[in-house]
């Protein structure tokens, strides 16, 4: 069993910036750097979308909606992924969770993915 823990969300304005921590734990006999660990979010009233995801030698997926403004990197030595969100904007408030997948291809759908941490709540105001 994988255990994550996400840190850093928070109230932010505008154009501001905010770095978000997954810690992983566990990995369930095997390193950390076999996952692909991807940020996802979920708006109220909206379905969870994946925001980024990166595996052990940093290929990586973006979404559209956050590219050039967010970025994704790991410690694979820390058992850390983080996201990096800079020029936030009203509709990126969200609660945002990391997971890990153990896959071979990129996962960009919810269901590739095997371990899941418990969100945090990033709030962006106008």
């Amino acid at each position: 069993q994988v255990q994550l823990v996400e840190s850093g969300g928070g109230l932010v304005q505008a154009g501001g910036s905010l770095r978000l921590s997954c810690a992983a734990s566990g990995a369930s006999g095997r390193t950390f750097s076999s996952y692909w660990m991807g940020w996802f979010r979920q708006a109220p009233g909206k379905e969870r979308e994946l925001v980024a995801t990166i595996n052990w030698n940093w290929s990586r997926y973006v979404a559209d909606s956050v590219k050039g403004r967010f970025t994704i990197s790991r410690d694979n030595d820390k058992n850390t992924v983080y996201l990096q969100m800079n020029s936030l904007k009203p509709e990126d408030t969200a609660v945002y969770s990391c997971a890990a997948a153990l896959v071979r291809g990129t996962p960009t759908i919810q269901g590739a993915y095997n371990y899941w941490g418990q969100g945090t709540q990033v709030t962006v105001s106008s």
